[in-house]
């Protein structure tokens, strides 16, 4: 899913901000704000809806209030959610899942597999208009419901009783588990989305089956949530209330974790990455993590749709070294390839000159360029657009001047709201370049490789490659784990020959977090239910 993106402050909260700021250094040392959890959570939140939310802003607060039929462990291992078990059969294309019978909705009602069935044909609804839609393929009919030439309830899911749920597969998906802990795959609490249609996730409409229920939210401000008394597992939940701050300035969002109103800061601006090191290294809380920040080319338009040449040349300039080490101070590594390391399935692809001095590619790019039509007295003019963020500005600055550098390419930086960038992004209509990011929803390839199809929600590029579409549906039906292999990782070399975007970053996960919050666990995920922690004292 795309990472937070912008931080921008409203008036409402430059108030809260502005009360951070005034506190003197010693509020840093304050305690717990009672038994709530504070947590700088990044944008506002585009919606609550599971099967709508596409960010991870949106769906860290949406894993707190649903539950799908498996979870993740603070360790970040899949274990049974609202499914207390399961069963496969040999051929691998069903999975029988039994329901926990104390699983309640926040409103009392028992959760039901047709709860689960209604969830999954909405979310592959084309009427509903979900962009995860597609990471339900695996489902049998999944594609033609998908596409419309099939109703919703033709799709490969059966309530065989209340507690039992049937999932038929169109091939065996050895990371159908892991996917089912992803918010798209959630139940829906169908007399709610009934009574309120598209408004079922507002407060006072949403009915929760997970550990809390959605109390408050206040737009370009907070998100308040409250202990859910029904969850099955509400004897292990500790925190009663969870509050997230919109703040889409990393600045007052350091401030304000530093002067003691936020718990839990999960941006910052990377320059403050070494005064961090130094003065919280046992609240810095860095790991690997499944996720990769890249530049996504508009192969729909001039100046890159049809010429692969302009796209080498631009990607070969870029020293990534400077970027991960330089501009963001060690947090993240330099990309060549598009699949993380530690991605389960796969060994990740790279091009020959990744191994290559920077000096050899520039040689190479300045080839390519000069073959693609342009040169000093022709230079390219490149558009660089990017979601308001200062973190994103530095990179896209940075980029910019390699261009400029080593190519003499004349770029220009244009920075959007969030909401607004992505709609520019998918409209295509004004791009050429644009920064993205993608972080995985579970630990397969596959999370990475499926938004590049032709017709995947998240692919803004507008690239189609009929054999990569291919190879993707051929892995899919694969049952030997080897063969699988071998086509997804042909994939991502068609991927990186095609070269639809340039590979920039692999992430590592980075969170601030305060000595009172107990029981947090880095992850390759960085999930971090509410449920599984607890405030000091508490």
């Amino acid at each position: 899913m795309p990472p937070e993106s912008i931080r921008k402050r409203s008036s409402r909260r430059l108030a809260w901000l502005g009360l951070a700021l005034a506190l003197c250094a010693d509020a840093a040392q304050a305690g717990p704000a009672g038994n709530v959890l504070r947590i700088g959570n990044g944008a506002e939140p585009q919606t609550l809806d599971p099967h709508k939310t596409e960010t991870v802003d949106g769906s860290r607060i949406v894993r707190d209030l649903c539950e799908g039929l498996t979870i993740v462990s603070p360790k970040g291992e899949t274990i049974p959610g609202a499914a207390e078990s399961w069963q496969i059969s040999p051929d691998g294309l069903e999975y029988i899942f039994f329901l926990r019978p104390q699983a309640r909705w926040s409103n009392g009602d028992p959760v039901v597999a047709e709860d689960f069935v209604a969830g999954l044909r909405r979310a592959a609804d084309p009427k509903t208009g979900s962009s995860y839609a597609q990471m339900l393929e695996p489902l049998l009919n999944a594609p033609e419901v998908i596409t419309g030439k099939k109703p919703p309830d033709s799709l490969g899911v059966e309530a065989v009783d209340d507690h039992t749920l049937l999932l038929r597969l169109r091939g065996p998906t050895p990371y159908l588990l892991g996917m089912l802990s992803h918010t798209t795959t959630f139940p829906i609490h169908r007399p709610s989305l009934k009574q309120y249609g598209d408004q079922f996730a507002r407060p006072g409409h949403m009915v929760c089956n997970g550990a809390y229920t959605l109390d408050d939210w206040v737009v370009q401000s907070h998100v308040r949530i409250q202990r859910n008394r029904h969850y099955w597992n509400d004897a292990q939940t500790h925190i009663d209330t969870v509050m997230y701050y919109a703040t889409e300035d990393q600045n007052s969002e350091l401030k304000a974790y530093r002067a003691g109103d936020l718990d839990w800061a999960t941006g910052y601006p990377v320059i403050q990455t070494p005064w961090i090191r130094k003065n919280l290294p046992a609240e810095f809380k860095m790991a690997p993590y499944l996720g990769i920040s890249y530049f996504g080319y508009n192969l729909t338009r001039a100046p890159f749709k049809d010429n692969l040449k302009l796209r080498q040349a631009l990607s070969l300039a870029i020293d990534r070294d400077i970027i991960g080490e330089k501009v963001l101070y060690g947090l993240s590594l330099p990309s060549y390839g598009w699949i993380p390391p530690r991605t389960e399935g796969v060994t990740p692809q790279t091009p020959a000159w990744s191994k290559w001095t920077q000096a050899q590619r520039l040689a190479l790019a300045r080839k390519l360029y000069a073959e693609a039509g342009y040169s000093k007295e022709h230079p390219a003019e490149v558009e660089i657009r990017y979601n308001t963020s200062e973190n994103n500005k530095r990179v896209s600055v940075v980029v910019a001047a390699m261009w400029k550098q080593w190519l003499g390419v004349k770029s220009t930086l244009v920075n959007e709201e969030w909401k607004v960038f992505l709609n520019t992004r998918k409209l295509k209509k004004k791009t050429q370049v644009f920064r993205s990011a993608w972080i995985g929803d579970y630990n397969d390839a596959s999370t990475f490789l499926d938004i590049m199809q032709s017709t995947h929600g998240q692919n803004d590029t507008g690239w189609s490659n009929a054999q990569y579409d291919a190879l993707l549906v051929q892995a899919a039906a694969e049952t030997d784990p080897l063969r699988r292999q071998a086509q997804l990782e042909q994939a991502e070399r068609i991927l990186l020959e095609d070269l639809p975007m340039i590979p920039l970053t692999f992430y590592v996960s980075k969170n601030l977090v305060k000595p009172w919050v107990r029981q947090w666990q880095d992850n390759i995920l960085d999930y971090h239910y509410s449920k599984d922690m607890r405030i000091e004292g508490y």
